[in-house]
């Protein structure tokens, strides 16, 4: 079985997670710039078998997408051209940073390591996976 992938796309940087192969298990995997997630990805998928391309989507309050979703489109059409046998499917994102930095208080880390918003877009892109697998 193939595993699933999953990101928190940001502008700067990008969060990634992903299942075991048999998809029981959500992990983080890493947070990498933004400029280096296509070249990122591309390794990652010829050494791996990836059956899905999960996207969270961002959105307002109000429900109108976020700013940031036109880079999220562009990144989409470019992965869809490089890999069009992975499906890619978008993901309801409201709150998943929120959410990432209460699991970082939760877990006991100190305010030093809660600081660091790469863990934050990694454990973002955790629960984003998680919340497709366990719907």
């Amino acid at each position: 079985m193939a595993r699933i992938l999953s990101i928190d796309y940001g502008t700067k940087r990008t969060g990634i997670a992903v299942t075991d192969e048999m998809q029981l298990i959500a992990s983080g995997l890493t947070t990498v710039s933004t400029h280096d997630l296509m070249p990122f990805l591309t390794k990652y998928v010829t050494e791996e078998p990836v059956e899905t391309l999960l996207v969270g989507e961002p959105t307002q309050k109000d429900g109108t997408p976020s700013g940031v979703e036109g880079n999220i489109q562009n990144f989409i059409e470019g992965f869809k051209k490089k890999f069009p046998k992975i499906p890619i499917v978008r993901v309801d994102e409201r709150y998943t940073s929120k959410m990432a930095f209460q699991t970082m208080i939760d877990s006991g880390l100190t305010k030093k390591k809660r600081r660091d918003k790469a863990l934050v877009d990694e454990i973002s892109a955790t629960i984003i996976l998680q919340n497709y697998l366990y719907k």
